[in-house]
């Protein structure tokens, strides 16, 4: 079992959430062009969902735009404290409910109940044992035509130079990996998307799959994109205008 609690330390009494999570979308001017520029042209032929599940969704930063997109939402955090400030921020939708874990498990949520698993900017930090943890569970939370949507670290691919900044990725963990984990707890990879961080070449990866007997036919997609950083400045750059709008 790995030792969580410099992560429930760090990210809740240790963290004050300056700008509720949005400190971290930066980059791409903010937390709504990030997901309407970035997240949403990823995910859009999942969304709508019936019911979505959220990993860690910390003080709600993507909550806000899963909420409306289905009829039930269930968000799951190994911080108490973000539970808490999830369950304040958003105590007016009553299709939400906010539950905290061991950061290994998902007792909280029902089996094969969740059309989409959802989980960004959180599990990058995640050693492999979360994995060998994690994905099993997922894969049991799914529907059979289900789909989850993760981002975790490819720090392990060994790609980043060195001297480069790892924006503290879990070092075990790559995209390679993940894959082996699905496959071997009866998953299917959909898609794999091997991204630059910020500007740390390729650190990073957004894992898209499904069980095995809901996932038929095609080959999975590995995609390496050196440029995901680049497009953080231009949705920037081009939002801007349109933010008074």
């Amino acid at each position: 079992m790995p030792d969580l609690n410099w992560n429930a330390s760090l990210w809740g009494a240790g963290y004050d959430w300056p700008d509720g999570g949005d400190e971290w979308s930066v980059p791409w001017g903010g937390s709504e062009p990030q997901w309407f520029g970035s997240l949403y042209p990823r995910l859009h032929r999942l969304l709508p969902a019936q019911n979505i599940l959220e990993i860690a969704p910390g003080h709600g930063r993507w909550t806000r735009f899963l909420l409306p997109q289905c009829q039930t939402y269930l968000g799951i955090d190994l911080n108490p404290s973000c539970v808490d400030a999830c369950r304040t921020r958003f105590d007016q939708t009553p299709h939400a409910r906010f539950e905290s874990n061991d950061g290994m498990t998902l007792a909280a949520a029902e089996d094969e109940a969740y059309d989409f698993i959802f989980s960004f900017d959180s599990l990058v930090h995640a050693e492999i044992d979360v994995f060998h943890a994690y994905i099993p569970e997922i894969l049991r939370k799914l529907k059979p035509n289900g789909a989850a949507f993760i981002h975790h670290s490819n720090y392990a691919a060994g790609l980043l130079p060195a001297g480069r900044h790892d924006h503290s990725r879990g070092t075990t963990v790559s995209g390679a990996a993940v894959a082996d984990i699905i496959a071997a707890s009866g998953g299917a990879v959909i898609l794999q998307e091997v991204i630059t961080w910020i500007d740390a070449p390729l650190l990073d990866c957004l894992t898209l799959f499904g069980r095995g007997d809901g996932v038929r036919g095609a080959s999975p997609i590995v995609l390496s994109n050196p440029h995901f950083g680049e497009e953080a400045g231009l949705i920037a750059q081009f939002q801007a205008p349109y933010s008074s709008i």
